[in-house]
Parts: C-alpha cells; structure tokens; sequence
C-alpha cells in the first residue's frame, strides 16, 4: 500500500498494543523489555514492521531514541525522544499523530522498559533525593526536598482549602487495588481497606505506604498509523481524537496554586480539539504515582468541581461499575509502575475501548463497549501534563 494520501491531515488510529513481561522481571534488560513490547505490539497490529517509519522512545540509552531504535533493528526518518517525566508519552502521542497526519510519517511506535525494581534489588541504583542541583533546582536541593515531599506538600494544601480528608485520599489507593483484582497481570491484587491505608508505615506526611505507587519492572509499545493502513490491520482501530500538553513548572516557588495541575490546560484543550465534554468520556486512565495525583486530576480535566475531588472519589464511583472507571487496571498503586508509566495508559485505554479487557471490562448501559475513553500523563511534581482523548469505531 502506498503511504501517500490525497488530502492533509489523515486520521490517526492507534493499530497495535502491548504489555512486556511486568511486574518482577528479574532476567532481561531494560532492552529487551523495549523489544519484546516493540514485537508484540507489531504483531497485535497485523502489519508489517517496514510500514513503521517513525519511531519515539525516551529514559534508556545516551541517545535516545537512537540507541533504542538501533537495537531494534528500526532505521527511522521520524523519531522523538521528548522527555517530560510521567506525561511524556501522551506528549508522545501527541507529536506522531500531528506527524502522521501531516504526512510526515506512516507509522510510529512508542516504547518503553525498564527493570526499576530489579535494579534496585540487585544493587545496580539506588533511590534518588532530586532530580538535579543545576539551574533553579539548586534553590531547592540544599533543604532536600524530595519528590515525594512535593507531592505531600500538594495534598496538604487540597486537604486545607477544600476538606479533602485523609480517608478520601485513601479511597483513591482502595478503589485502585480493586480493579487490579480484576486484572490477572496486575502485580498487587489482594483487597485493602481504608483503614489499611491509614495504618501504614508513613513516608511523607500525609502519605503512608499505601498512597504511594509500587515499583515494578515492565515495559509496553503502543503504534500509531496513518488512516489508509487501518484496513490492514488485525484488530479495529481506536482514533486518537484530540491531544493537549502544558508544562507548568519546576520549581515549587513557580507554581501558582499547588491545588492545579497542568492537566486543566492539557485537558481543556484535548477535550476542545476531540469535540468531546469531559460528560461524555466513559473511562479515564490517569497517571498515579500518588493518591493525591488521581483526585487532583479528576477536577482538573472536568469531572468534578474543583474542590470536588474528595467527594467524587468515595463509595466506588471510579470502581469498574461505577459513574467513571478509572485507571481500570489497577494503576500505577496496584498493577505495575516501572517508572515513566504515561504509555501504560494508552495501552489500558485502548484495551477498554476494543473490548479485550476480559473480567476487568468496562461496559455502558445495555452491555455496549465504551465509545470514548482519556488518558492523562502528569510528568515530576506537576510539571508537566499531556492528555489524549481516544474514540472507538
């Protein structure tokens, strides 16, 4: 098939998902973890690797993508190696499907890996107190204020302006585990309780274990074509509709209202571009390293108040069954959080979307599939944030 196309812009679908091995991956490299997904989502997608003419990879190798591509064997004429923390891929995503439909490529794929986990198991890392001590980070480094700090310090602030309770924080973690109950691939799946979540030992005030996300190993690929590739394919497509970015800041003293994260900008305009209300979306993937992160982020992209938040998070309603499944695998707090885990949202999404969730399966009034679906990356303390809105169909 020719990869011409008549008119500017084409339509870009989503035409091949995967998942590496996650979890506890202790004999691969972060390498073949990036090939092995890179393989699977080739396969899942039907089409033949020379289709694929672009490439976007970031968190392995001096140059990235290039060292990645180089050992998968790919020679690519598009590539992005945007690095934008937890967001980066949605931003990703954003930038090859402006790049397919503008003719710039055919088809682009995504991956990620990494034995985060293992490393630290093994000894060959340890944890990190910063990012970096150059630029403006250096005004905050000397006081070792971590990440986790910065999130804390964020909760904290919700919890002062608006009521939000350490109980609704915790419903966040709880809902989480069970909808990984419902995912056989999910690395924690037995039921916490609120209380659980509570009673844990505390890593950074209001934060005890449970709010935390896990460490796992795992690796994923997610594949974008151009529109005239879709009959082609082995599985139906889910079109990328709308895509927002927005950074924000990197110092703490730069950000404006601790209470916003950059998904309100990201959101807004993703929702805008897909002509699509936050009313009509049937499931949201969002980034989750911290409970805080859920929460905050549902208000930002629209679907509560802001202040809200809290609220709308209790009695289940972001549960598989309930007004708005969210993070329908369990997230980055209960099925895997190998580190930049933006591209695991994607894959959850249009998993969702095709109907090849299996027990875990979202479904509308009447048993119907869901038609719309959000997937929100949030990158280092609220720094960053790219959202992409997916329709099936």
């Amino acid at each position: 098939m020719s990869a011409s196309s008549s008119r500017l812009p084409r339509k870009v679908a989503v035409v091949g998902i995967s998942l590496a091995d996650c979890g506890r991956v202790d004999d691969a490299t972060p390498y073949a973890l990036h090939a092995q997904a890179a393989r699977r989502a080739l396969a899942d997608s039907g089409l033949d690797r020379s289709v694929v003419d672009g490439f976007a990879s970031a968190g392995l190798g001096t140059l990235a993508p290039v060292e990645v591509a180089e050992y998968l064997g790919l020679r690519p004429t598009w590539v992005d190696s945007t690095a934008v923390g937890g967001a980066t891929w949605e931003v990703m995503a954003a930038h090859a499907a402006d790049a397919i439909a503008a003719g710039r490529a055919r088809a682009v794929l995504l991956v990620y890996g990494s034995t985060a986990r293992a490393d630290i198991k093994a000894g060959r890392r340890t944890s990190n107190l910063s990012f970096g001590a150059r630029g403006p980070l250096q005004f905050e480094v000397p006081y070792g204020h971590s990440l986790i700090a910065k999130y804390a310090m964020a909760a904290r602030r919700h919890m002062h302006m608006y009521g939000t309770t350490l109980e609704q924080l915790a419903e966040v973690a709880v809902t989480a585990r069970a909808n990984a109950a419902a995912n056989p691939e999910a690395m924690f799946r037995d039921p916490i309780t609120v209380d659980d979540v509570l009673s844990g030992p505390m890593i950074a005030d209001p934060f005890t274990k449970l709010h935390c996300c896990i460490r796992s190993d795992g690796g994923c690929a997610v594949l974008l074509a151009a529109e005239e590739y879709v009959p082609d394919t082995a599985k139906a497509p889910v079109w990328i509709l709308g895509t927002g970015e927005s950074a924000s800041h990197s110092t703490m003293s730069e950000w404006e209202d601790f209470t916003v994260s950059p998904a309100a900008v990201s959101g807004r305009l993703a929702f805008e571009r897909a002509g699509v209300r936050p009313s009509d979306i049937d499931l949201a993937e969002i980034y989750d390293a911290f409970t805080y992160m859920t929460l905050v982020t549902l208000e930002d992209l629209g679907f509560c108040a802001k202040g809200e938040g809290g609220a709308f998070v209790e009695k289940g309603r972001t549960g598989l069954r309930g007004e708005l499944p969210v993070n329908t695998d369990g997230g980055g707090l209960s099925a895997c959080h190998p580190g930049m885990r933006g591209l695991f949202l994607l894959v959850e999404a249009v998993r969702q979307l095709r109907g090849e969730a299996g027990t875990r399966q979202v479904h509308k009034a009447g048993g119907r599939l869901p038609e719309l679906a959000v997937a929100s990356g949030t990158g280092g303390w609220f720094c960053s944030s790219g959202t992409v809105v997916l329709g099936r169909g």
